[in-house]
């Protein structure tokens, strides 16, 4: 039986993901097999390769275009993926959303500061 969930993202940018999964200190691997409970696994383009037990899997939809957005799949059973990327990926997609900004910041030549706040948000300000 299968616990992977699957939820759409608007993750389109792969090394900006690859970016916040090196941040987190785990690795992006490329169409490999997802980890999960009881030994079932998904298969993904990309696979984010957590430290615990089961990973997770970013696959666009089938017949979908190239540039369609990818969507993150995982086995959310025990806890041990909240406890590495946070509640509904939250940690994963707030670095990939930095990360994403970053780069557009610099592709448009602008200078981008960024702030970790103490409640956890991270706050980017840009200037030309």
């Amino acid at each position: 039986m299968s616990h992977f969930t699957t939820i759409q993202t608007q993750i389109r940018d792969v090394d900006a993901l690859e970016a916040a999964c090196a941040e987190l200190g785990v690795e992006l691997l490329r169409n490999t097999e997802a980890r999960g409970f009881a030994n079932s696994t998904r298969h993904g383009e990309l696979v984010v390769r957590l430290k615990g037990p089961y990973d997770i899997a970013a696959s666009r939809p089938e017949a979908a275009p190239e540039n369609a957005p990818y969507e993150l799949s995982t086995d959310w059973w025990n806890g041990h993926v909240e406890a590495e990327v946070g509640p509904n990926y939250g940690r994963l997609l707030q670095l990939y959303g930095v990360h994403k900004t970053m780069r557009e910041a610099s592709r448009k030549r602008l200078r981008a500061t960024r702030h970790q706040e103490t409640d956890g948000s991270i706050r980017i300000t840009l200037a030309a």
